[in-house]
């Protein structure tokens, strides 16, 4: 894909990118796609992922107690559970506000590793990584922002969550769903969104803006982005995920770049689809 390209002209050291359809055919790649790069908040929805799987082995209900009280695994898993960003302190009812939570999600993880008696690191690995074969993945830290990974690996669970064989697709479904609609909440680098929509794990773009996707993004698209530069989405309109590592930290530079290339990337993909019809 020539939109790929792009990417050389953006202002890192490095990046790498791919698109992967959702059959699970690559659509195309550029730059160094096994080099390993940290991905800071991209980590939650391999997170997530795993207490998905813990969820339909049994190990826990999404609708148990977890975190503050009155709190559930959903809750935790929608920024919903009310603890703060990045300290544990309830900062508001669960239910109430969507408020974006790295302590939500290494909550989760103690939870999961009780419940398994697996540290949640191992767990992660046993459970989707190794059967996804992204050997070039680990979880350094804490299950909010602390993998490690490669365009490669990212690009298999990319195509995973489009066409899911470890998890029930009425599972993946759910977790691309908003879970709580209607609440506020801020967009870390975007500012205050009426509402934040997100699902079980994956911010949610519906009528967001500003945004990290594209104007021409669907509202259904999902995905994360992270701080060190990192993004992920899925756009089920485009039949199409798409994947970009950087090692430049989040800053003013993406607010053009990311949304002109996806942009660019789903222009290329409808019109290839154009030509084989």
């Amino acid at each position: 894909m020539q939109s790929l390209a792009m990417i050389e002209n953006w202002p890192v050291p490095t990046a790498a990118a791919a698109v992967v359809r959702a059959d699970g055919t690559p659509a195309g790649s550029h730059g160094p796609t096994a080099q390993r790069f940290p991905l800071a908040s991209v980590t939650k929805p391999l997170a997530a992922y795993a207490v998905l799987v813990a969820y339909e082995e049994g190990a826990i209900d999404l609708d148990e107690p977890a975190g503050p009280e009155g709190a559930t695994v959903r809750h935790l898993l929608a920024h919903t559970s009310g603890l703060a960003f990045d300290e544990p302190r309830v900062t508001a009812a669960p239910g109430t506000r969507r408020i974006y939570s790295n302590t939500g999600f290494e909550v989760l993880g103690d939870h999961v590793a009780k419940a398994t008696d697996i540290p949640f690191a191992d767990y992660l690995r046993q459970a989707v990584l190794e059967p996804l074969g992204m050997a070039s993945t680990t979880l350094e830290g804490s299950p909010a922002k602390d993998a490690v990974s490669t365009v490669d690996d990212l690009a298999r669970f990319a195509a995973e969550v489009q066409a899911p064989r470890l998890l029930d697709a009425r599972t993946v479904l759910d977790a691309m769903t908003v879970t709580y609609p209607g609440l506020t909440g801020i967009l870390p680098g975007y500012g205050h969104q009426r509402p934040n929509d997100w699902g079980l794990g994956f911010e949610i773009r519906d009528g967001k803006s500003p945004h990290w996707t594209g104007a021409s993004s669907s509202p259904r698209t999902f995905g994360h982005f992270g701080q060190s530069g990192t993004f992920l989405w899925i756009d089920p309109d485009a039949r199409a995920a798409c994947v970009a590592l950087t090692d430049r930290p989040f800053g003013a530079w993406v607010v053009e770049a990311w949304p002109l290339f996806t942009d660019a990337v789903l222009a290329e993909l409808r019109a290839a689809g154009s030509d084989t019809r």
